[in-house]
């Protein structure tokens, strides 16, 4: 649940990073690919609900209640992430390829040596 969370409410940071990077923004930093470090993703997500907590909580409210939709019927929600990934595929068909490239060589890593790659989730 944390996981889904830090995933919707990061969709803000995420849009955002390369933006601060550029713009010279104190401890920003842009990996090659064009996304931040995962720790200043939530470092400036912090920052941002630190000083904007009333959009912060409803933010969160957001993502918490998207969660529960998303409990109660996977399937749609798979369906609308698909459709989104699809969607932004088509508007951003060079960056698609790329990260559908780093896709496969991280599965084909993690084939080779699992120990390096998270434990499988298990569903529910």
């Amino acid at each position: 649940m944390k996981r889904m969370l830090i995933a919707a409410v990061l969709a803000f940071a995420t849009q955002a990073a390369p933006t601060f990077a550029a713009e010279g923004m104190p401890g920003a930093t842009v990996r090659p690919d064009g996304s931040a470090a995962q720790g200043d993703r939530k470092a400036r997500f912090e920052q941002w609900c630190q000083d904007n907590p009333e959009k912060c909580r409803e933010m969160k409210a957001k993502a918490e209640q998207r969660r529960e939709e998303c409990k109660a019927n996977p399937e749609k929600c798979r369906a609308e992430a698909k459709a989104r990934r699809e969607q932004w595929c088509n508007n951003n068909p060079e960056k698609c390829r790329d990260m559908k490239a780093r896709a496969e060589q991280r599965r084909e890593e993690c084939k080779a040596d699992p120990a390096k790659c998270r434990p499988a989730r298990q569903p529910g």
